[in-house]
Formats: C-alpha cells, sequence, structure tokens
C-alpha cells in the first residue's frame, strides 16, 4: 500500500500553522506586531486634532485608514522579507530542500503566515479604532468590497517587495535595518499619519511611486466618507489607479523577486 505526497499547499498549509504557533507562543514578537500599528494610531490619531478642512472628517479617521494600510505593509512586506533572510541564515532553508517541501509549499506557507499576521493587525487597528475614537465602520457593502480587494492587492504586491528585499539581505542579521528604514521613510511620504495633499509636491511625487501610498489611499476610499475625495491629488479616490498600481507592483515584485530569489537559491547550493 503506498502512502500519498501531501500537495504543494498542503505541505505550505501544514508549515504555515506551525510557524503562527510557534509566533503565537513569542509572547513579546506578538505584542510588539500586534502593539506597534495601534500605539501609533492612538499617537497621531490624538496628536491631530480637528478635521479636514470644510469635509467635516476627523483626523483621526484618516490616520486609521493610514495605519491599517500601513499594517498590512508591515506585515506582509516586513514577515515575508524578514523570514526569507532568516530562514536563509539558520540553515531553515537547507533543511528543507533536503525534504519533499517545494519551493512552491515554501511560498505557501509564507503567504498564509503574513496574511494571518495582517488580518490579526488591522482587525485589532479597527477594534480599538472604534472603542477610542467612536471611528464608524462602513454599512455599505460595496465599500467592503474594496477594502477585501485593496486588502488582497497590498498584500500581494508588498509580500512579493519582500521576497525581492529579503532576497537581497546578506543575512538574517542585517535584514533589520534593511528593510524598516525604508518602510518607515515610506510611512512619513505615504499619507498614513498626514494628509497626502499636505505634503510639498515633490514628496508627493515620490511617494505616489510606491505602493503604500496607493494602499492608503484605497483604503479611505473604502473607510471614508466621499467627502474626503476632494482631498485626494485627482479629486477623486481614483479606484481604478489604485488597482493598476498595485498590481503593476505585484507583477513587477514577482519577476524580480522570483529571478532574485532563484539566483540566491543556485548560489547557496551549488
Amino acid at each position: 500500500m503506498t502512502t500519498a505526497v501531501p500537495s504543494s499547499v498542503g505541505m505550505g498549509v501544514a508549515r504555515a500553522a506551525g510557524e503562527i504557533r510557534a509566533f503565537a507562543r513569542n509572547v513579546p514578537a506578538l505584542v510588539f506586531n500586534v502593539a506597534l500599528p495601534i500605539v501609533l494610531m492612538l499617537m497621531f490619531g490624538t496628536l491631530f486634532s480637528g478635521t479636514v478642512g470644510d469635509t467635516g472628517v476627523p483626523m483621526h479617521d484618516v490616520v486609521v485608514s493610514g495605519v491599517v494600510a500601513s499594517a498590512i505593509m508591515s506585515a506582509a512586506f516586513g514577515g515575508m522579507a524578514f523570514g526569507i533572510s532568516m530562514d536563509f541564515s539558520d540553515g531553515t532553508f537547507t533543511r528543507l530542500s533536503a525534504t519533499p517541501f517545494t519551493l512552491s509549499s515554501y511560498f505557501v506557507a509564507k503567504i498564509v503566515f503574513v496574511l494571518a499576521l495582517a488580518v490579526a493587525q488591522v482587525a485589532a487597528v479597527l477594534v480599538v479604532t472604534v472603542l477610542v475614537f467612536g471611528f464608524v465602520l462602513p454599512g455599505d457593502p460595496a465599500r467592503w468590497l474594496t477594502f477585501g480587494w485593496v486588502f488582497a492587492l497590498g498584500i500581494v504586491a508588498t509580500a512579493l517587495l519582500g521576497v525581492l528585499v529579503g532576497s537581497l539581505a546578506s543575512d538574517g542579521r542585517s535584514a533589520g535595518g534593511v528593510i524598516q528604514f525604508p518602510f518607515i521613510v515610506l510611512q512619513f511620504i505615504s499619507g498614513v499619519y498626514f494628509v497626502f495633499t499636505g505634503l510639498p509636491n515633490w514628496l508627493q511625487y515620490v511617494g505616489a511611486v510606491f505602493p503604500l501610498k496607493w494602499m492608503a489611499q484605497g483604503m479611505r476610499s473604502a473607510l471614508l466618507p466621499d467627502a474626503l475625495a476632494v482631498a485626494e491629488p485627482a479629486g477623486s479616490w481614483e479606484r481604478g489607479t489604485v488597482a493598476i498600481v498595485l498590481s503593476c507592483w505585484a507583477v513587477g515584485g514577482f519577476v524580480l523577486g522570483s529571478a532574485v530569489l532563484r539566483a540566491k537559491i543556485r548560489r547557496a547550493f551549488s
């Protein structure tokens, strides 16, 4: 009687479940990852009071939508990049290569893990926001549909960018700076904590190149009243542009990330 070999998806999900359990047992890491976006939201949401122009939209609501987008990128980009760099550095990838565990299974595991982390962070942010700021969640199903596709495209685009950065990191010890520095800068030029049009024009052009700006704008279009659309650079939500830009980042991240990762694998096992 032969034993069926588990599918790539099955092996990936099983490994992801193990990684999630291990992460949940690491209380400091769990608290830090979930609490950090909440702390930043509370700090900036309290610091910037009042409303955005004549829109009547409280400034802390703008911060909430930006922090939701930032939490997604933190989980997907940071989790993927740091995970890949550490797996190469501590020998995990070498051990997995000696098993039936495939590269496809590896990516399934990583994607499931960062997805679970993103869901946990976003849910925590929204719950605290409702309790502290009285944030009103949208009641229109169409807005939740927008929330869903922005969330999904944001995860894919920034996770694949994380594959690229994680593959370029020389080792796990150097990964922290390589990952955190650009992410921190992007938060301040992407309309996460401020109204995007309040930035200097040249900085708006720089921020518009990267996915976080469009993720934050997409989340504002899902979570905030349409009256705020006038505060966007184009005077509208530009949902179509949000989808196109995030899709382009996803395709570019896949092409570059897979090429760099495969090159790193060849060097590691040649």
